[in-house]
């Protein structure tokens, strides 16, 4: 008989699974509060600090993922030798700190590298967040687990801009990295006081050339872990090149800034809804199905999407509609893509979630900044970027599975 969630043999003794779930999306969310939260300040940080062009300010938003990416190449090892719970403390210590260096950066110089160290802090929760989720679950139960924490955790895209666009209401920019740093604060003392360790003793790893190396070995020679690593890169890249545009989209292809707020929030509840929708089917349909399907419909989307900007058609309601319906699809493809690549690294999964974070975010960071660094004042560039970075993920997930889509992992891999 299955033990009750919370109970002393519970994947995660003394914490409901409620609770869980609840905590694990907090920390994740520690990224994505990071991000969204400062895009309507992005002018106003520009002219405050005298950054010279619109799309030099699109930096901001890459130095925090360069950071964030490279840092979890560390997180992995030293989790899955020290444990997950004090790594994630010195994580969230460093994210805090940062969140304060940012908040009195004094040029554009000073806030890029608080900025990339900021994002090596976050990198503890990307990494630990999904190693933690693997250590208490597996397969379709950790698909069904990260989905549910992508509900709670989505919602802060809804909010963070205009969470952001009410402090620049009432108070200086500064003020979103001070608020960015009580959150760290909150969520680093509840994972601290209420989350147990949750890397069994015999899975520790020594920390040993031999041992990295032995790791590495496992996860770069597994077809799967890295045909899905490269789709889930360029997935990211469109979503990077979305996020690096946004603001300038609406203020100067649509000439509606006000709208920004609530368009982003109206495209993010459609992820939240995705993440309810996978949740729900995913136990019943597989991974692999869901997120195949999804990703046909991404490809489609984002075509129409493309053709209907390079047309001259393009408004801000088209743009709405598809934009929506294309991160529906991304929403669908996101926590089963990650969880398929970790799937045949539960023994490695610290070094294996590490990996992961690093080429997608690294990969999908510069990929969507330079199609961010392509904006000319209509939404051409990202759609076109959207649609390309979907093919190739399609065919990056057609040889990760050796051309079997749509069903049951390849024989030899499950």
């Amino acid at each position: 008989m299955k033990p009750e969630q919370g109970s002393p043999g519970s994947p995660h003794p003394g914490m409901g699974f409620k609770e869980f779930v609840a905590l694990v999306a907090a920390m994740m969310a520690t990224n994505a509060l990071a991000v969204d939260a400062m895009l309507p300040a992005l002018p106003a940080i520009g002219e405050s600090l005298a950054i010279e062009t619109a799309n030099q300010r699109q930096w901001i938003i890459t130095a925090y993922l360069l950071g964030f990416g490279v840092a979890q190449l560390l997180y992995g090892t030293f989790g899955d030798r020290y444990g997950r719970k004090p790594v994630l403390m010195v994580g969230f210590v460093i994210y805090v700190l940062a969140s304060a260096a940012c908040a009195f950066a004094p040029s554009f110089g000073v806030i890029l590298a608080a900025r990339a160290i900021q994002g090596v802090g976050a990198a503890a929760t990307r990494v630990l967040a999904v190693s933690v989720v693997r250590d208490c679950y597996s397969g379709r139960q950790m698909a069904r687990v990260m989905s549910l924490a992508f509900i709670v955790f989505l919602g802060v895209p809804i909010i963070a801009p205009t969470v952001g666009q009410a402090i620049i209401w009432f108070a200086p920019w500064r003020w979103i990295f001070g608020v960015l740093g009580i959150f760290g604060v909150t969520v680093g003392a509840w994972m601290f006081w209420r989350l147990p360790e949750t890397l069994h003793p015999k899975d520790r790893r020594a920390i040993s050339v031999a041992g990295v190396t032995g790791a590495l070995k496992v996860i770069v020679t597994n077809r799967v872990s890295m045909g899905y690593f490269a789709a889930m890169t360029f997935i990211l890249a469109g979503l990077f090149g979305f996020i690096n545009s946004a603001q300038q989209i609406f203020a100067d292809a649509f000439h509606a800034p006000h709208l920004f707020t609530t368009v982003f929030a109206l495209v993010a509840v459609f992820i939240a809804v995705a993440s309810l929708v996978n949740a729900r089917i995913v136990g019943r349909l597989g991974s692999r199905r869901v997120s195949h399907i999804a990703l046909i419909g991404y490809i489609a989307f984002t075509t129409l999407h493309a053709a209907v900007a390079i047309a001259g058609y393009e408004t801000i309601w088209t743009f709405a509609v598809l934009q929506s319906a294309t991160m529906f699809c991304f929403g669908l493809i996101g926590p089963n893509f990650g969880a398929i690549a970790m799937e045949p690294l539960g023994h490695v999964a610290g070094t294996g979630s590490s990996m992961q974070g690093f080429f997608t975010t690294i990969g999908g960071a510069l990929i969507g900044f330079y199609i961010g660094q392509h904006f000319d004042g209509t939404v051409t560039p990202i759609t076109i970027g959207f649609s390309a970075c979907g093919c190739a993920a399609l065919a990056c997930a057609y040889w990760a599975d050796r051309g079997r889509l749509f069903g049951a992992a390849p024989r030899k891999e499950a």
